[in-house]
């Protein structure tokens, strides 16, 4: 799948196409119904599926004080649109030119112009352009562009939506944040040098910062990883501050199952599939590790009753 910068024209293979519109962090349920609906139109008229997304997040442009909510970096998100059916992906750096460019000028500038789009498949309650003015309405008022609304997809909760998805993860509940996205959350990052503390209790951990990432319950976690070779590990997971261990540093440390290999520098992806408890500090190194045995044997049963 192709990646475009969005203040650039589009190649022009990639025009004409059907563009789902949205920010898409997280691509959960409620997501995956616009792209799927503009994938569908597009195999139908024989032209490219675009997904545009933006970013950063536009609330990050415009609160950067706020706490970290991301569900997903660009690169997984490619990989979730491309998964999905999608030919392109195009990103909106939103900036200050962004930001100040009118619903209008938007549609006319940005998704016709530089774009050339035929259609937009939005979700019914997206708004964009300064002020949030543009709306399902403003995308219908242009003729040469196919507008289609794609209505909210609820449970029997309510409306899914992202901040459900982040709800379950602060709480802990890997279940329902699984059920919302259709796969387990996931936190990808670069293997750093730490400490070594793990290793001279006999539990090497990969070490990874959380960066941008929303901040799921602190605890222990039975996790899977994925290496940029292929290989899939299973493992036990500490996602918090470390408490027995000083200065406190937040970290994922990962710990996989019969698994030495070095591992500094390279890209992995940890998957949370359970929470299995809470921080806790410990008095003594010799209590750490008994619990950490009993962690891994937690971690290894829950693994052992996925799909």
């Amino acid at each position: 799948m192709k990646r475009f910068d969005g203040s650039s024209p589009l190649p022009a293979d990639y025009r004409g196409g059907v563009i789902a519109l949205g920010n898409f962090d997280g691509f959960h349920l409620g997501h995956q119904a616009v792209v799927g609906v503009a994938v569908s139109r597009a195999r139908a008229a024989g032209v490219p599926a675009v997904v545009a997304t933006f970013d950063p997040h536009p609330v990050r442009y415009f609160h950067p004080e706020a706490e970290p909510f991301r569900l997903t970096s660009l690169e997984q998100r490619a990989r979730l649109f491309a998964a999905a059916g999608a030919d392109a992906m195009l990103v909106f750096d939103v900036n200050a030119e962004l930001v100040k460019t009118s619903a209008e000028d938007f549609i006319t500038g940005w998704l016709i112009g530089l774009a050339g789009a035929s259609a937009v498949v939005t979700g019914e309650d997206f708004t964009f352009g300064r002020g949030r003015a543009g709306t399902i309405a403003t995308l219908a008022a242009h003729p040469e562009l196919h507008a289609i609304a794609v209505p909210p997809l609820a449970d029997h909760i309510g409306v899914i939506s992202s901040s459900r998805v982040r709800d379950a993860l602060q709480a802990g509940d890997c279940a329902t944040a699984t059920r919302l996205l259709t796969r387990p959350f996931s936190i990808e990052g670069e293997v750093e040098h730490g400490a070594r503390l793990g290793r001279t209790i006999g539990y090497p951990t990969a070490n990874l910062k959380i960066g941008r990432y929303l901040r799921p319950k602190y605890g222990i976690y039975a996790v899977t990883g994925h290496l940029p070779d292929g290989r899939t590990l299973q493992g036990a997971a500490n996602l918090g501050i470390r408490p027995t261990f000083d200065p406190p540093v937040e970290l994922l440390e990962p710990y996989f199952f019969d698994f030495n290999e070095y591992l500094y520098g390279e890209q992995i992806e940890v998957v949370l599939h359970a929470y299995l408890r809470p921080e806790a500090k410990f008095d003594s190194l010799d209590a750490l590790k008994a619990q950490m045995a009993k962690d891994c044997d937690a971690a290894r049963e829950a693994l052992s009753a996925l799909p």
